[in-house]
């Protein structure tokens, strides 16, 4: 993968190569191409032969006036000609796209996806273009408005654009070391992650006012589903608390998983404010609440002082637990376990 993006690198700047998978990368070529031939396809071909000559792998190559069109011609036409070149323009989206006739030929379109695209009588890419986009989006979400765009060869990324990291945030990810298959033992990490976001965001004395929940579905599971995870944020009521945190990391997993095979699990925090005083719940007794904010600062500092390890819930010791594994990792910065 680096040798080839290296090689690419030769045709392209870095910013303009985006190394989309293990096995795929995008190029912007659109500065860069006459440098090297008389038309985007004889530059196709070129990188090719290079990759060819000093690596000797065969590649292949869409080429679209955005990044959504080459993937499709990619995936429909490029691997299905002998020079392994497919090419999808604005004008040719009614004859490359639209006649494509198996919904999961397209990226982005799983057998889940296809099914409920099915139930609104769209089984094809014809019927996808020339349905009502704001159906797709009352039935699909925000997922319908992008497919919708998909069957126009629609796609407004800009390779070259900086991302913005709009603001601060807190939050810990796990790749886990088999697939995980029940709930029970994908909600024991679930909890464990939480726990430790909640604690570092005491550490920083901050509240998080958005909790999202990342969940990267196992590689059999995401070639099945057609996603390779879901992320879903919720917007909260400011707290660090340890409980609050997880129960509503827990609503987000049950409300969106369909018991695929999970291999990555991330937690994230943000919409940040300090943490300047307890907010107190009237439907709760005031002396309990006081209680719980003191006993998870206590937890806090045994963890500071002693070890992580010296003090962990009872369901971290049961099948599918993996904080105390992570503690152990170069003295726990890999796992998340040091508050810094």
């Amino acid at each position: 993968n680096l040798q080839i993006n290296h090689i690419f690198h030769q045709f392209a700047s870095e910013k303009e190569v985006w190394p989309y998978s293990i096995d795929e990368s995008i190029l912007d070529m659109t500065h860069s191409w006459r440098l090297f031939g008389n038309s985007i396809r004889e530059v196709a071909r070129l990188i090719q032969k290079t990759i060819r000559q000093q690596l000797g792998l065969y590649t292949t190559v869409g080429i679209g006036d955005n990044p959504v069109q080459a993937k499709l011609a990619l995936d429909n036409y490029a691997k299905h000609n002998h020079e392994l070149i497919g090419e999808i323009h604005y004008e040719t989206v009614p004859d490359k796209v639209w006649s494509i006739n198996e919904l999961t030929d397209v990226w982005g379109i799983g057998p889940r996806m296809a099914k409920r695209l099915n139930r609104l009588q769209i089984h094809n890419m014809y019927e996808l273009a020339h349905t009502n986009p704001y159906l797709l989006k009352q039935n699909l979400g925000v997922i319908g408005s992008q497919l919708f765009a998909t069957a126009w060869g629609v796609d407004r990324t800009q390779l070259t654009e900086p991302i913005k990291t709009k603001e601060a945030s807190l939050g810990n990810s796990q790749v886990l070391p088999r697939d995980y298959l029940t709930q029970n033992e994908i909600e024991t990490v679930i909890k464990e992650i939480g726990e430790q976001v909640a604690a570092r965001l005491r550490h920083h004395h901050k509240l998080a006012g958005c909790l999202s929940l990342s969940i990267g579905f196992s590689y059999a599971a995401a070639e099945t589903d057609g996603r390779s995870g879901f992320h879903q944020a919720l917007k909260i009521e400011p707290t660090n608390d340890n409980q609050a945190l997880t129960q509503q990391l827990l609503w987000l997993f049950r409300k969106n998983w369909d018991g695929q095979a999970v291999r990555n699990i991330g937690v994230y925090s943000s919409k940040l404010s300090p943490d300047a005083g307890q907010q107190l719940n009237l439907f709760e007794s005031s002396l309990n609440q006081i209680q719980h904010s003191k006993l998870n600062q206590v937890i806090d500092e045994i963890h500071r002082r002693f070890g992580f390890t010296k003090l962990v819930y009872a369901t971290s010791l049961l099948p599918g637990g993996t904080a105390i594994e992570r503690a152990a990792l170069v003295g726990g910065h890999n796992g998340g376990n040091s508050y810094e």
